[in-house]
């Protein structure tokens, strides 16, 4: 064999184990992401879940976004018997009239926002989130629009419904929602807007904080504009609904 091809060889057998380690670093390092992924969706939500079930939640990623931007925000948690029962029946007037019957999603309201995008595609497609979707993302996720994150909220909010009753999913929410002005939460928002606490909340007062909630920073609960005042009109005839017809019994 010539000297060339023997200098060849011996090259190729000196390169081999330089790849094999390089792939095994790879793999390594394939293998701790995974496991990394598996314990951040599985084991640490079903943990963070059982614990708040039974214990204020602190804090949320969006809270925690405010805070080290360095803008204002203002949240108590109240217990569920400390917020007016109006602001519930306003917000799943508002919300979520079938919060009650659903498992996390509402099927018939998702079928109709595709209908009505499908019939009028130039207009933003229809948001159909339950008040279920809306905790688990709150609890979990920064508000960021992305195909990701609907899914990651999805399989969230599997968890939620299946670990926490529709009272502590309810409770949740009214306690940690985007009020508007670093206002999160009934308790924030109620002294913010109407200076009283949300047991005091009347039925008018809990219209209006229900109506604002799609755009809480643009719309005023205090002092509304006409759109607002009419959405929070409606809002009192349909919370007498959800009452008359039982739509909140699995909060009462």
């Amino acid at each position: 064999m010539s000297r060339p091809a023997r200098a060849s060889q011996t090259r190729f057998r000196e390169s081999a184990p330089r790849g094999t380690r390089k792939s095994g670093r790879w793999q390594h390092w394939t293998r701790r992401a995974i496991a990394i992924l598996f314990i951040f969706l599985v084991p640490l939500p079903v943990a963070l879940l059982l614990i708040f079930r039974l214990v204020p939640v602190p804090i949320t990623p969006e809270i925690v976004l405010k805070l080290v931007t360095l803008q204002p925000v203002h949240q108590r948690w109240e217990p569920f018997g400390s917020i007016s029962p109006n602001l519930a029946r306003a917000v799943i007037a508002s919300e979520d009239e079938n919060f009650c019957h659903h498992h996390g999603f509402d099927w018939k309201s998702i079928d109709d926002a595709l209908k009505s995008h499908k019939r009028h595609p130039r207009k933003p497609l229809r948001g159909a989130s339950t008040i279920s979707q809306q905790t688990a993302r709150t609890l979990f996720l920064l508000p960021v629009r992305s195909w990701v994150r609907k899914g990651l909220e999805a399989y969230l909010t599997v968890l939620v419904e299946a670990l926490w009753p529709k009272k502590r999913i309810l409770t949740a929410y009214l306690n940690l929602v985007d009020w508007g002005h670093g206002n999160y939460g009934a308790e924030a928002a109620s002294e913010a807007y109407f200076h009283r606490s949300a047991s005091k909340l009347s039925s008018d007062q809990a219209a209006r904080l229900a109506a604002v909630l799609p755009d809480p920073d643009e719309w005023r609960a205090a002092h509304p504009g006409p759109y607002v005042e009419t959405r929070s009109s409606k809002l009192v005839s349909r919370s007498e609904d959800v009452s008359r017809d039982g739509l909140d019994k699995c909060v009462r």
